[in-house]
Parts: C-alpha cells; structure tokens; sequence
C-alpha cells in the first residue's frame, strides 16, 4: 500500500511525529496503539514527507540503532520522531544473530540465507536448547533531543525447518510459546500483532508516556 504524500509546512511540529519507516503496515501499528495515550498527537511515515538516505546504523544494540534512526528523522524533519529496531537473539548461539539480524549471512534482507546460515549454525543442537526470542526497542525522541523508549519480546524456538507463507525474515522458523505448534508465519496479521515483540515494545512505551511505568 502505497503511502500519500504530505507537505512537511502544513504539519503541526507541537502535533505531529514522525514515523521512520515507509512501511504502512508499521505506521498503521505504531499509530494504533500510540494514538490511545497521544490522542493529538498525528503520526506520518518520514517515506510520506520526502526522500531521505537511510542512517548508517551501526549501534551494538537494539536501543542504538533505534535512537540512530530516530534522531536522524528529527534532523531531517524538525519533528519529533520515533523509530524501533528488532532482531532474532538465539541463546545457543549467544545472542546471534541480534542486532545483525537483517544481514546475518552477509546480505541485507536474503531472508533465504540468513534462514539457512541459522539452521547450519543450530546443527545439532538439541530442541530444548533451540530457545529464541524476537526483541524490539521503539525509541522516542522529542524536538530537545529527549529519548523514551520501550523494550518488548516474543519468546520461542527455533523450528528445524521452515513452514508457512506469512511474514518475513525468520518468521517461518520462528515457533511463539504463545501459538504451540505453529511457527510465526502461519499466523494471520492479526494473530501475530498479538504476540509481536514490536506490540510489547509499545506497550512499554505507552506505559511510561502515561506515567504507569
């Protein structure tokens, strides 16, 4: 779905953030469940104010990479911007592939080789070693430069092998504890959105934006 086009001069910067991403799917998330405790609050995807280069991101963790991209949205735009980063964190491989997730065979986004370069690392390795997690960090930051972020996980293991049409990445070897049986990409939208680490990661940050946390 393509996203419209706005004119950066018609938004108000008291009442708007901006989303860094050109993904409607994640605009349409962050919105939903941000938008309950920023009812004023007008959220836009950056790919809707221009065309803007990517920041390298090359932070150790989640919560770098995440303010890299959402500070780099606040210099390009004037808003506040928000931005999440999210990875796989295998425990028998001692957190790979994390923040390298994206590129862990060496290409960014060969969902195939990164999926296959998993499966030969984890040869061997028995099922109840086999524990995972997806991780997100969405991190907030306002015109002075103020960082507020939320974490959030998905646990589960990962399968032997690929099953399911849905999702991207290591979806399809990716099985929730919270859906026995089924691995992450034979879940609906909907179901996944349920148990996503970006939902949690939300959540969290929506806690402490009304001061629950």
């Amino acid at each position: 779905m393509a996203l419209e086009k706005i004119d950066i001069d018609t938004l108000d910067p008291a009442a708007t953030i901006v989303v860094a991403t050109g993904n409607a799917h994640k605009l349409t998330e962050i919105e939903a469940i941000l938008g309950k405790v920023m009812p004023e609050v007008r959220f836009v995807a950056l790919g809707q104010l221009g065309d803007f280069e990517d920041p390298e991101e090359n932070g150790t963790t989640f919560l770098e990479n995440a303010i890299i991209k959402a500070q780099a949205a606040v210099e390009e735009t004037g808003l506040m911007a928000i931005a999440d980063d999210s990875g796989l964190v295998v425990d028998a491989l001692d957190g790979e592939p994390g923040v390298y997730s994206a590129r862990y065979a060496g290409v960014h986004g060969d969902d195939a080789a990164n999926n296959a370069k998993l499966l030969m690392n984890l040869e061997g390795v028995a099922d109840e070693d086999r524990t995972a997690r997806f991780m997100s960090v969405v991190a907030l930051i306002d015109q002075d430069g103020l960082v507020t972020y939320g974490e959030g996980a998905c646990e589960g293991v990962i399968a032997h092998e690929g099953r399911g049409d849905h999702g991207f990445g290591y979806d399809p070897l990716f099985l929730p504890v919270d859906t026995p049986g089924k691995t992450m990409a034979e879940l609906t939208a909907d179901e996944k959105n349920a148990i996503s680490h970006r939902f949690h990661a939300l959540e969290h940050l929506s806690a402490k934006l009304t001061g629950e946390e």
